[in-house]
C-alpha cells in the first residue's frame, strides 16, 4: 500500500469545507474495518484514508501549519500503512470505568504475546505489537499492531473462515470476521 505524502494533505480551510463530508465517509469505511473482540479490545484496521485521516485531524487538532511539522506527523503516522503481506491496526484497550483506569490498564500486561488472527482449520498468526507501548508496571490503552501474512495464509483467508482472537490470562474473546471485514482486509494484502 502506497505510502502517504504531503501532496495528499490539504491545507486547514481546504479540510474544514470538506471535514464533514471525509469523516461520514471514514466512519463508513470504519464500520467493516473495526472488529470488537469481546467488550474491552477492539481493532481497526488501518488502510491509507484512515491514515490521512488522522493525519488531517491531528494537523487540526493541533493547528499544524509549518510544513517540516506536517512532515514530521505524516512519518509518524505512516508507520500505520501496512507494506506487502502485512494487515495493520489499532488496538484499543476500551476501560470504561475511569476511576480504576491503571488497575484496569494493568490487567491487560502482557497481552502483546496473546493476540492472534486464526485462519479456518486453527492456524494463528501472532500479531506484533510496537515496542515501548507496554512495559512491566504500564500499558497505553492503545497499541498499534501488524500481522504479517504469506501468500497460503492470504489465500487461506480468501477461502476460509477467520477470526480475531485474544487469549490472555485475563481476557478471553474471539469474534469471527464478517464477509465484509475479510474483503476490506484482502484488498491490503492486494
Amino acid at each position: 500500500m502506497e505510502k502517504i505524502t504531503l501532496n495528499d494533505i490539504v491545507g486547514a480551510s481546504a479540510y474544514e469545507e470538506k471535514r464533514a463530508e471525509f469523516r461520514r465517509e471514514i466512519i463508513d469505511l470504519k464500520k467493516h474495518r473495526r472488529v470488537s473482540v469481546g467488550d474491552k479490545v477492539s481493532l481497526v484496521f488501518e488502510n491509507r484514508a484512515t491514515v490521512i485521516f488522522q493525519i488531517q485531524e491531528m494537523l487540526r487538532a493541533e493547528s499544524i501549519r509549518d510544513l517540516d511539522k506536517i512532515r514530521e506527523e505524516i512519518d509518524v503516522y505512516n508507520e500505520l500503512i501496512p507494506d506487502p503481506g502485512e494487515l495493520r491496526a489499532t488496538l484499543f484497550l476500551e476501560i470504561e470505568d475511569q476511576t480504576n483506569l491503571r488497575e484496569e490498564l494493568l490487567k491487560f500486561l502482557g497481552i502483546d504475546e496473546r493476540v492472534f488472527f486464526k485462519l479456518g482449520d486453527g492456524h494463528t498468526i501472532r500479531a506484533r505489537f510496537e515496542e515501548g507501548r507496554s512495559k512491566e508496571d504500564k500499558i497505553s490503552a492503545v497499541q498499534y499492531i501488524t500481522f504479517g501474512f504469506s501468500a497460503d495464509e492470504t489465500e487461506a483467508l480468501r477461502d476460509r473462515d477467520a477470526a480475531i482472537v485474544v487469549d490472555h490470562e485475563n481476557y478471553h474473546a474471539e469474534v469471527p470476521l464478517t464477509a465484509a471485514t475479510k474483503a476490506e482486509l484482502l484488498k491490503d494484502l492486494g
